[in-house]
């Protein structure tokens, strides 16, 4: 048997007294600040806090995955069929593709490339801001890029990000 935690990470767009607003400047659980410039961004947010959550303690995991309707770029990038796969490493990447295969749930590979889509969250007052300066650099990879940001420095395993916007509702 293989240990497996589960870290629901649950957003609701609401608005209220406590809702975030344009220039809020946040801390994530991993320590990293972010300066809001969307708020309709904000799945991001409690997934970053999910995966600096998940390895919280002495039992690092080898694998931390994070999946959710994320953007509606993912549909753009991959269809209404395909869910968007982003992975820090090619092993992690064409497991979930054949994985994908196998269960019917199909999934294709986007870029995983920091030093591209890490500027594209660029911020004058905090370590980042929650969304893009241009839509039109892989909104679906950024939006990956900026989860996989929180997780530790001295995390050692594999990480996947699958954004199943499309998928979810065909």
């Amino acid at each position: 048997l293989r240990r497996l935690d589960l870290v629901l990470c649950l957003a609701e767009n609401s608005i209220g007294p406590s809702a975030l607003r344009n220039d809020d400047i946040i801390t994530f659980k991993s320590g990293r600040t972010c300066e809001i410039n969307n708020t309709d961004a904000e799945g991001r947010l409690v997934l970053a806090d999910g995966v600096a959550r998940a390895c919280l303690g002495d039992d690092m995991p080898s694998l931390v995955v994070t999946m959710a309707t994320l953007t509606g770029a993912q549909m753009v990038a991959t269809g209404k069929t395909f869910a968007a796969a982003v992975a820090d490493d090619e092993d992690t990447e064409v497991r979930v593709v054949r994985a994908g295969r196998r269960s019917g749930d199909l999934v294709h590979p986007l870029p995983y490339c920091p030093e591209v889509f890490n500027p594209e969250f660029k911020s004058q007052v905090a370590d980042s801001k929650n969304s893009v300066k241009d839509r039109m650099n892989g909104q679906t990879s950024c939006a990956a890029q900026f989860v996989g940001n929180n997780l530790p420095d001295d995390f050692e395993g594999s990480w996947l990000h699958v954004d199943m916007a499309g998928a979810a509702v065909k």
